[in-house]
């Protein structure tokens, strides 16, 4: 049994679990902050494309669908491989299917996700899979919708 005082008080509150209370509170904190609503982390420069494979390293063009019979997460390091990937999928036009695509204006230690269907994309940009569109939330100077923008790619093909 514990002799001295104080030890005799934090034993008690470990076994009350008060204890446990702050260390909760504060692993609480380091939950995934910044994410939309169900949207999986993306771990920079070791989640790999669903797509191509390549580590996604480039915040401004990074990209994730979660959809499928499974609910699944898909990550992508360019929005032209989700395009070409929802494609192959046979509930890839599903309403219910869920993305998010960077908000190419926003700091990489702030990032802001879009729902890639509402952004305007501006072309001529360099992206890792050579898509070259980056994502906006507002309308840019000749920028394009998302339909007009996948359907550039589908056309151009890769």
């Amino acid at each position: 049994m514990c002799s001295h005082p104080r030890r005799r008080f934090l034993t008690g509150l470990a076994g009350s679990g008060l204890l446990l209370t702050p260390l909760a509170a504060l692993l609480a904190g380091c939950g995934k902050s910044g994410w939309p609503d169900g949207m999986a982390e993306i771990k920079w420069d070791r989640d790999t494309c669903t797509r191509c494979r390549m580590a996604i390293s480039d915040r401004r063009f990074a990209a994730e669908v979660r959809g499928g019979p499974k609910d699944q997460v898909f990550k992508f390091d360019d929005i032209g491989c989700v395009i070409f990937w929802l494609k192959e999928q046979a509930w890839g036009d599903d309403a219910a299917v869920r993305l998010w695509v960077a908000d190419a204006s926003s700091k990489p230690d702030q990032l802001l996700w879009i729902d890639p269907r509402q952004a305007h994309y501006v072309g001529g940009k360099t992206s890792p899979m050579g898509y070259n569109f980056a994502a906006y939330p507002q309308p840019q100077a000749n920028s394009l919708g998302f339909e007009e923008m996948r359907q550039q790619l589908l056309r151009r093909g890769k």
